[in-house]
């Protein structure tokens, strides 16, 4: 090739991945016909002022070279000097090469033809291949040349090939066949070829996979083609995969992305997508789309099933479009929005989200709109329920108003108007009403309003009788609320639940199921527990229904581990004992409760479950339970039965002798037995209450306090007691109590119990020379109530911290 201006020409390289075909000539290459800069078939052939012909576009270039290095125009042939650089264009040249390509084009699609079958040999078939590339990427007319030379059926065929790089290859070259092809693109649209490429994304050669989506990405194009790849079972999960992969390289990633973007225009697609997790398309079509893809939409949506953290996000991109859908007049839309709504409000986080948005207000409304306009029942049910997930959120709902007149969810109006829909609407929508009193009455700034409003609404019998609905989930709301209203309105309820009606009877069967343990057993025992202690009319009514038997039993299956494992066995277990402890709050009234006691040996119970630690609750029960049962071992103790005297003996009394008796309690003078008197000495149980005092709990504390507060307590014998606690190593600790202060309640018991250990002189004298018994006495002298600073005063006196003849207080004896 002839120098350039500075004595050389670079015509450019090809890049190492083509392919150079060799093409068959019917006539050879003329001299005349090749550019002598280029050394290429000239497509635009020019002549010069001296008669030499080039390439256009190679002599322009040549010329530009020069005037950029200074030098007038010379020919690139002869390297003379030129007057002009008008360039002629050479006509009939161009003819000549024109018929000369269009000759050999014919013979080399002819060959390429009779390559093309998967008989071939991949030596003959590569180089057809690339040729079908070199001349669709050639001119773009030559791609109908294809379409028309019946060449892509042929191509779609080498997919079938053994050789994976005849795969590749084919995939390659039907990508360059149809660019910018819609006729070209329809022909791939047909049969099974669509599948056919969505399988090689699945395959382990990376290349086929990166061809087989720029494939994909081209056909995407095609809007017709749309539907037809996410009609292919996969493709759009296979996908929406590629665009999260870390294995895939980047251009496969990214035109995965593009290939999903033009797959947005079908709606199926954009369905398709959300279900495999790639949400973005949908939400965009319910903000931006025509009215009527906006509801298919957001009805569709209500039907996904999403993750927490994916409804956060659909709460805070489409939130506030789908609140006002639902406000709008149209029937359809707002059921769509409804739809939608329900289903990302059923999460904590997005119903706050929700909430913030403004949802509240027209819910409500919904609810309680009756006439022209009201949205009929079985999307009021819809409203209750989103109402319920929204409220069982745990906000703060006094605080955000829901009426025109200012009201919040918990104005007596509001709440009466949710109490009137509850007596008069059918199952699913009372249960989700009566789901929102349970998150209303779950807050503790909310629930004393509520329990006014139900107070004055004279709504509680009705509520209670919820609990014999055969609905489960009605029947599980029903006690919920029940168990949260009970600590507020424990009377009433037990009123209500007393008596032949059967609602007690109803919660006890609930509880006695032996299917493991429910959520709706452990709320019907919650609220059972919760009710009034010492109400003896619902004790007796419960004893004479036999419910305590049936408690025991299971709290006994439970400890034999014979109760399936649950997350509500705890708070099953805590209700069962506060239930089963009411039985001895009654022990001085009723006969049949110191039977059943008996009975069941329930001491023995209380006294082991002392021991289980990490449930408080359990603990504080049962010391509580055994507080009660001790108080009335005085009662029960038999005393003993003496011999009668002789004849000599009654005449001469010199000859009688007194009888020794053996086996007497020391606390109470009698006969006593854990199963028949609840003696806590007999049953071993003042040492497991001595170690609950260093419990970090002071309910704990407390109750163990109080509990051994009974073996020194007036009617057992009191210095005996005393020294029960001292064998039991008990002193210390209940000093400690004392000097700990941790609560006013425990430090009038720890007053009242160290006031009698200090009876006994040895220990009254041991305790006086410790200054911080003085000091934490004389605290409770100074600031304690009235009672608390007599009793301290006395323990003073013990201890000689002030003298017998200056009491301040009155003789309390």
């Amino acid at each position: 090739m002839a120098g350039s201006c500075d004595g050389g020409y670079d015509s450019g390289s090809q890049s190492d991945g083509s392919y150079h075909f060799e093409r068959p000539h019917i006539e050879p290459i003329y001299d005349a016909f090749v550019c002598p800069l280029t050394k290429q078939v000239m497509c635009d052939p020019v002549t010069l002022e001296n008669g030499q012909t080039f390439e256009r576009e190679a002599i322009e270039k040549w010329f530009k070279e020069c005037r950029e290095n200074g030098r007038k125009p010379v020919c690139p042939l002869t390297q003379k000097e030129l007057r002009s650089t008008d360039l002629n264009p050479s006509i009939a040249l161009r003819n000549t090469i024109e018929e000369w390509n269009a000759r050999n084009e014919a013979a080399q699609l002819d060959l390429a033809r009779k390559s093309l079958n998967l008989g071939s040999s991949e030596s003959d078939i590569m180089p057809a291949l690339k040729y079908v590339q070199y001349f669709c990427q050639s001119s773009r007319s030559n791609r109908h040349v294809v379409h028309n030379s019946e060449l892509i059926p042929m191509i779609i065929d080498m997919l079938k090939s053994s050789s994976r790089k005849v795969r590749c290859t084919a995939l390659e070259t039907l990508r360059i066949v149809v660019e910018e092809d819609d006729d070209n693109k329809e022909i791939l649209g047909q049969g099974d070829t669509v599948r056919t490429i969505v399988k090689f994304l699945s395959h382990e050669l990376s290349r086929e996979r990166e061809e087989a989506v720029s494939l994909l990405y081209e056909l995407s194009k095609s809007e017709a083609l749309c539907e037809k790849i996410g009609s292919i079972n996969g493709a759009i999960l296979i996908l929406v995969g590629m665009t999260s992969s870390k294995s895939e390289n980047l251009l496969t990633v990214e035109k995965a992305e593009k290939t999903l973007a033009n797959l947005e225009k079908c709606e199926n697609n954009v369905r398709q997508m959300a279900e495999n997790g790639r949400l973005q398309p949908l939400l965009t079509q319910i903000l931006e789309g025509p009215q009527e893809t906006k509801l298919s939409l957001a009805a569709f949506l209500g039907d996904l099933a999403l993750n927490s953290d994916v409804k956060v996000l659909v709460a805070r991109t489409v939130g506030s479009c789908l609140i006002n859908i639902m406000k709008s007049g149209n029937m359809q839309a707002r059921e769509a929005a409804l739809k939608a709504l329900n289903q990302i409000s059923s999460c904590e986080p997005s119903a706050k989200v929700l909430i913030h948005a403004g949802i509240l207000p027209p819910l409500v409304k919904d609810l309680f709109t009756v006439g022209s306009n009201h949205l009929p029942m079985r999307l009021k049910e819809v409203s209750a329920t989103i109402l319920a997930n929204v409220v069982n959120s745990g906000h703060d709902f006094d605080s955000i108003t829901v009426g025109p007149d200012n009201q919040t969810l918990v104005s007596e109006d509001i709440v009466h108007n949710l109490l009137h829909l509850i007596s008069n609407t059918g199952p699913t929508i009372e249960c989700k009403l009566l789901q929102v009193l349970v998150g209303l009455t779950s807050s503790p700034t909310t629930v004393v309003s509520v329990v006014s409003a139900i107070k004055s609404s004279g709504a509680t019998i009705s509520l209670v009788q919820f609990v014999e609905a055969p609905q489960n989930d009605l029947r599980l709301a029903s006690i919920e609320l029940l168990q949260n209203l009970s600590p507020h309105m424990g009377h009433e309820l037990a009123d209500a639940l007393r008596g032949a009606v059967g609602q007690l009877g109803s919660l006890i069967r609930v509880i006695s199921e032996n299917v493991g343990i429910s959520k709706e057993q452990a709320a019907a025992v919650g609220l059972l527990a919760e009710l009034p202690e010492r109400d003896l009319g619902l004790t007796r009514q419960m004893l004479d229904e036999g419910a305590f038997g049936l408690i025991f039993s299971r709290v006994k299956s439970i400890q034999l581990g014979e109760t399936r494992g649950s997350r509500f066995v705890t708070p099953f277990l805590e209700g069962l004992l506060s239930v089963l402890a009411r039985v001895t709050f009654v022990l001085s009234d009723e006969p049949d409760a110191i039977a059943l006691c008996r009975e069941h040996n329930l001491a023995a119970l209380f006294i082991e479950l002392l021991q289980s630690n990490g449930l408080d609750k359990v603990q504080m029960v049962s010391a509580t339970a055994l507080e009660n049962l001790s108080l009335e071992s005085k009662n029960l103790t038999k005393l003993p039965e003496l011999p009668t005297s002789g004849f000599c003996a009654s005449i001469f009394p010199c000859f009688s002798k007194q009888p020794v008796i053996t086996g007497l309690c020391r606390l109470h003078r009698g006969l006593c037995s854990l199963k028949e008197t609840f003696c806590l000495l007999e049953g071993h149980a003042v040492e497991k209450l001595i170690a609950l005092l260093d419990h970090t709990n002071e309910k704990v504390v407390e109750a163990s306090l109080a509990a051994l507060s009974t073996v020194i307590d007036d009617g057992v014998d009191i210095e005996q007691g005393v020294m029960v606690l001292c064998e039991a190593q008990g002193i210390k600790p209940i000093l400690d109590v004392l000097l700990e202060k941790r609560t006013e309640n425990l430090q009038r018991r720890a007053v009242w119990v160290v006031e009698r250990i200090l009876r006994t002189d040895d220990i009254a004298y041991e305790v006086s020379g410790d200054p911080n018994v003085s000091t934490a006495l004389v605290d409770a002298f100074q600031h304690a109530d009235y009672r608390t600073r007599q009793i301290a005063e006395r323990a003073l006196k013990h201890i000689d911290k002030i003298p017998n003849f200056s009491g301040i207080f009155p003789n309390m004896g």
